[in-house]
């Protein structure tokens, strides 16, 4: 028996704030099977009251009120995991994998929260080191013909179509060549040698970007506007919430979305939601 599974994932910018904004009426009709969410800048106890009757995961960051990563879930996933890269690698608030049995069959599903980083100084350093552990983590989830989704905000604009004032944002971090470099090698066929767009040379992952294909070459569609001027009236936004995901699950894909709010004040986070359906037990 076939079953369609909605899986949406979210920038909240402080659960907090987006369920006293509205979130919640928002998933009363979404029809969400399982929500990632990023940016959660508070506690278990904060997500359990925001998202009553969920089962939820999370990974909190060391400081107070920054990053934090989670997973909230109709049915409670099998495993979870929380860390990313070896020992010497700080990955907390920023990473988390759950496990689900769907119809029989094995999907892991992450919540990911990469570094808004800043060019030339240890932020961006932070970011191509988060980077670096997502490239080795990434065969590993998608071996041997897994069902895995990686989700959230990766916090870089692959392609020109993915942010509106590209020429003006070549040389700021989430644009830079060297970022977008490690989308090349993530995206391209698994095994294939490539020059990437900084002139490195690379190999591809074989992970889908789902929005693009999806979409196709077409501007955007974008999931976060800057708070700044009338970016969000204008849709000046960049396209920075993915769904990547590998060969197997990409194939399973029936649906996709970017939920861009009727106005800019009846949103609850300047980000968007980013949803897709995925069927199971084909």
């Amino acid at each position: 028996m076939s079953r369609t599974v909605r899986i949406a994932s979210v920038n909240v910018n402080g659960i907090r704030a987006a369920a006293r904004k509205g979130m919640n009426s928002w998933l009363e009709n979404a029809g969400v099977d399982i929500l990632t969410l990023q940016e959660v800048r508070g506690t278990a106890e904060h997500l359990a009251a925001a998202l009553p009757g969920w089962h939820i995961h999370e990974d909190e960051a060391l400081q107070k009120g920054r990053a934090g990563v989670a997973i909230a879930s109709h049915e409670a996933p099998s495993m979870v995991r929380k860390d990313l890269g070896g020992d010497d690698f700080d990955s907390k608030g920023r990473w988390i994998e759950a496990d689900f049995s769907i119809e029989g069959e094995h999907l892991t599903v992450v919540s990911a929260y990469v570094y808004t980083g800043e060019d030339g100084t240890p932020k961006q350093d932070a970011k191509y080191a988060f980077l670096d552990a997502m490239t080795e983590r990434m065969p590993q989830l998608a071996s041997d013909g897994s069902l895995a989704l990686i989700t959230g905000d990766l916090n870089v604009g692959h392609r020109e179509l993915d942010i509106k004032n590209w020429r003006g944002n070549l040389k700021k971090a989430g644009f830079l060549r060297r970022e977008r470099a490690y989308f090349d090698s993530f995206l391209a066929a698994e095994g294939e040698h490539i020059t990437r767009i900084d002139e490195s040379a690379g190999v591809g992952l074989g992970w889908t970007d789902v929005g693009r294909t999806f979409h196709g070459d077409v501007d955007g569609p974008y999931s976060w506007w800057s708070n700044r001027g009338q970016a969000f009236d204008t849709n000046t936004g960049w396209r920075i919430d993915y769904h990547l995901a590998s060969a197997p699950l990409a194939a399973r894909v029936t649906g996709y979305s970017i939920v861009r709010a009727p106005s800019w004040d009846t949103r609850w986070s300047d980000h968007a939601p980013v949803i897709a359906d995925y069927s199971f037990g084909v």
